[in-house]
């Protein structure tokens, strides 16, 4: 990316160049006249971002950090009494701390610019910057020389006329950005390139995204349950913020065939439920479309609802889906799952495993079972929601437990129907500490029965992951705005903002102007550095997370891998089909993700963008979003076999996303 350097400006002029579209900004706090309220108002309130650098004093640098930047430059030859103040308050805000070093006289040798950048490193180098002046060619190679050996962040390059093309030349090799004039009469150091002149010999005519307000779809985790539990509860119930795609209008079949009255207008479903009891469902069938979660979410509750067995059908994908682990823990709480023959050709199974379509006979019997979370959470949501309507009370430990954050949606739906279930967590000591569920070891529930569902009105939130694929977009090529989504959401996919942020990725929210949580959230491109995160919990993540691995300069690691094997397709064998066909250099390592990606102007420069072509997206809506996202990153058009697919859970993404690339 490219920053340019602001001087000699007063806040509203700062402003009107932060308006005009600049990428990013280095404030010379040094060399502009700037209050407090100046540096809080300037560094509190833009999504551009931006870089505080003060040569000499460091407390408008900290008044900077304090105030939200994104960068502080601090050369490494402040005292280290500052240098100890701004690590510290860069580690409190979250600040990348850049340590630079300058040489206004030359270029010293490899040897003394080597210990220079070895220095900075120790000295809490987030970036390291090496600037030296060029008197020759020689001397710009010595300095780019750099990014043969050193092995992080690094902005290296020469000042003067000879030092000129070093200022590109860095991003070639891999500098998070580099710095531009913001016109030729006001450069902040000699041989400096006025930025419109180094975004055209940059970028060329890559047109950059930038969506305007997108209104994201509700989410199917939030709709599916509340769905389901409207048409158990007695009374009628309203959910607003509904819309469609395949899954929610299967849950709604599903309700219809329990015998619930649905009636959907505009984004309103009106449900009438059936006041559900334990041997009082008279239902020979129920057809779950190719919703899994739907299917291992029903299982359960026919268990407990009906006398007599009931068959539960599926259609595409579903049907050559094995319902991990369902056996057992099934046969648990006394259920037995009888396999029935569909005619279509099925992977191989463990004998713990079934398919659809399968018979479920009854009754589910209350009591303490321990179970397996290894292959997921959905039978478990299941059992949430039918063991509350049995008898007697019940306690499930979910040991090795995958997907958490799915386990606290079905609950907090629950409790809007009146459902009560108590739930404790425990783990190492660092989980006891930080809450990271990924060094959580089990989950106990408590469910005490005797109870019924009752009618409840509240609107469904709108869905991250739908959401995740647009924010990656915005972080790598330009910048979206969502609307409709909650940043207090228990969906596992509101990561992919902490995903994006460990990532280096501009994201702010606006003001809910009805006070709540769910403000317009925007994202915009910024430098992005290699990541590392467990996706264990959110693998629905993961197609789009790989596309972003791919634009972050370093090497990637993703892990949860081992969640993939049976969504939709093989999902972890067509990500790495993916990346390797676009000529990303990818692995799997045990449950983990490899991706060794660089940053756009990287590609760009080195003519190393994603390879276009004809691609497969194995009938997964979440490789469509995907694949479509790393389109725009392409350097010839990408073709997806199967779009339709995405009707599954965003029917509208192709027609917006199409909508968006025509015009960017």
């Amino acid at each position: 990316m490219i920053c340019v350097s602001i001087q000699n400006k007063t806040l509203p002029e700062i402003l009107e160049v932060l308006d005009a579209g600049v990428m990013m900004a280095e404030i010379r706090l040094d060399r502009c006249d700037l209050s407090d309220e100046d540096i809080e108002e300037l560094f509190g309130n833009t999504d551009v971002p931006l870089v505080a650098t003060c040569r000499g004093n460091a407390r408008p640098l900290l008044k900077a950090i304090e105030a939200g930047a994104a960068y502080a430059d601090l050369e490494v030859e402040a005292p280290p009494q500052d240098g100890k103040a701004v690590r510290r308050a860069c580690n409190e805000t979250g600040t990348l701390l850049i340590r630079s070093w300058h040489d206004f006289h030359g270029t010293p040798s490899p040897e003394r610019l080597a210990d220079v950048a070895d220095r900075c490193k120790r000295f809490g180098a987030d970036i390291v910057k090496i600037v030296t002046t060029a008197h020759s060619a020689e001397n710009a190679d010595r300095v780019l020389s750099l990014y043969e050996h050193f092995n992080a962040p690094l902005i290296a390059f020469a000042m003067g006329e000879e030092g000129r093309e070093s200022r590109l030349e860095c991003l070639r090799r891999g500098a998070p950005f580099t710095y531009a004039a913001l016109t030729p009469d006001d450069a902040a150091a000699p041989g400096q390139i006025p930025y419109a002149e180094m975004v055209k010999a940059v970028y060329g005519d890559f047109r950059f995204l930038d969506t305007g307000e997108v209104k994201m779809p509700s989410s199917k985790s939030f709709a599916q349950r509340a769905i389901i539990a409207a048409a158990l509860a007695e009374g009628e119930s309203h959910l607003g913020g509904y819309s469609p795609c395949g899954d929610n209008e299967a849950a709604l079949a599903v309700a219809r065939s329990l015998g619930a009255s649905v009636l959907v207008d505009g984004r309103t479903v009106t449900v009438r439920g059936i006041g559900a009891a334990p041997g009082k469902l008279h239902c020979d069938t129920v057809h779950t479309g190719e919703s899994g979660f739907l299917t291992r979410m029903m299982i359960p509750l026919l268990a407990a609802l009906s006398a007599d067995p009931v068959k539960v059908t599926g259609e595409k994908t579903l049907l050559r889906r094995p319902l991990a682990g369902a056996h057992d823990m099934m046969a648990s709480f006394g259920v037995s799952l009888r396999e029935e023959p569909c005619g279509e050709p099925r992977p191989k199974a463990r004998k713990i495993d079934c398919f659809v379509p399968l018979t479920v006979t009854g009754p589910l019997i209350p009591g303490r079972a321990d179970v397996s979370g290894r292959d997921g959470s959905q039978l478990i949501s299941g059992l949430l929601s039918a063991l509350p309507l049995t008898g007697s009370r019940s306690t499930v430990f979910v040991h090795d437990p995958r997907s958490i954050p799915y386990m606290f949606i079905t609950m907090d739906v629950l409790r809007k129907f009146g459902i009560q279930i108590d739930s404790e967590m425990e783990g190492d000591e660092e989980f006891l500490d930080t809450q990271d569920f990924s060094r959580c070891t089990g989950v106990t529930f408590r469910i005490p029965g005797g109870q019924r569902y009752h009618a409840a009105d509240f609107d469904i939130e709108g869905d991250w992951s739908g959401a995740a694929g647009w924010m990656v977009a915005g972080a790598i090529f330009g910048r979206v705005q969502l609307s409709g989504l909650d940043t207090r959401s228990l969906q596992a996919d509101l990561s992919i903002m902490d995903i994006l942020s460990d990532a280096g990725a501009s994201i702010s929210q606006l003001d809910d102007p009805d006070g709540g949580s769910c403000g317009v959230v925007n994202v915009q491109m910024a430098p992005l550095q290699a990541f590392f995160t467990d996706a264990t919990h959110c693998p629905d993540l993961f197609p789009v997370l790989s596309v972003l691995a791919a634009f972050c300069e370093g090497e990637s690691h993703i892990l949860g891998l081992g969640r993939l094997a049976h969504k939709e397709t093989d999902r972890a064998k067509a990500i790495l089909d993916m990346l390797a066909s676009f000529g990303v250099e990818a692995s799997a390592s045990d449950d983990e993700l490899i991706v060794k990606g660089m940053s756009l102007a990287r590609r760009i420069l080195t003519g190393r963008l994603l390879k276009g072509g004809r691609y497969a997206s194995h009938g997964d809506h979440r490789m469509v979003m995907a694949l479509s996202i790393a389109s725009l990153g392409a350097s010839s058009p990408v073709e997806i076999d199967d779009t339709a697919c995405v009707a599954k859970s965003y029917p509208g993404f192709m027609e917006l996303f199409k909508q968006y690339e025509s015009i960017r």
